[in-house]
């Protein structure tokens, strides 16, 4: 993973995704899911290209039941947009490069 893409967990989600200062993209992955593996790449780049605009960041469901759980996510890839604490935009699916930053600007 790129140095642009944060690890979310359990442990970190409150300091790190509620508490953060500039909207959070969130993608909720597993292991076993090939369109999360296949969305990687787009996501790297854009998180590159809103670097110290937006955090981006992966959760994986496997390894974290209670951030899930509590969000309701059910299927993955499942992409969520927070502001100021706050779910702002859900995204259920691969989005690709053009879709991902289609999504972050409209919360900029």
């Amino acid at each position: 993973m790129s140095a642009n893409i944060e690890t979310f967990t359990d442990q970190n989600w409150a300091a790190d995704v509620l508490g953060a200062d500039k909207p959070v993209l969130v993608d909720f992955w597993a292991e076993w899911c090939a369109p999360c593996k296949a969305m990687v790449p787009d996501l790297e780049a854009v998180a590159a290209q809103y670097s110290g605009r937006v955090r981006v960041g992966k959760l994986n469901v496997e390894e974290n039941d209670q951030v899930p759980f509590q969000y309701g996510i059910t299927a993955m890839p499942t992409l969520l947009v927070f502001k100021g604490g706050k779910v702002a935009e859900q995204r259920v699916g691969k989005m690709n490069r053009d879709q991902l930053a289609k999504l972050l600007d409209a919360h900029l």
